[in-house]
């Protein structure tokens, strides 16, 4: 049986999950950060990106997540995001759709400050998508 660790990731609008994991592996802003039972305490900003988590019964889940904060400390891990969520929960259309508006946005941007959140809007909406077309695609192999 391989080790455990508690797992506490919290959304802006709801608490995304809570219970033991025997890894994760997130989205930080110098890559792929996998984390196992007894990890060294860490604290780190994460971007928006794909985030997998294994269960202690071997079952594998994935979330898109957005910019957050994930600390370790004495084996428990706490993660938190603006938003998190499963590919099932993804709107597809409605991801293209603020892709779309996003980009449309960006070639109008006045502003350095409106041209950045623009860019944050586009980087959630196309990390949605590949989330929920990642786990589309798998649902057919």
């Amino acid at each position: 049986m391989a080790d455990e660790f508690r797992v506490h990731i919290v959304a802006s609008d709801r608490d995304f999950f809570d219970g033991a994991c025997t890894s994760i592996r997130v989205p930080t802003v110098d890559g792929a950060l996998g984390l196992m039972a007894r990890h060294i305490d860490i604290v780190t900003a994460l971007v928006p990106g794909e985030m997998w988590y294994r269960l202690p019964d071997g079952t594998e889940s994935t979330a898109a997540v957005s910019h957050g904060l994930l600390r370790m400390e004495d084996n428990d891990v706490l993660i938190l995001v603006d938003s998190a969520e499963h590919p099932e929960e993804i709107d597809m259309v409605r991801a293209r759709r603020a892709a779309e508006h996003a980009k449309e946005i960006m070639l109008q941007s006045k502003s350095w400050q409106e041209y950045l959140q623009t860019q944050a809007s586009l980087s959630r909406a196309m990390n949605r998508l590949k989330a929920a077309h990642r786990a589309n695609s798998q649902e057919f192999d």
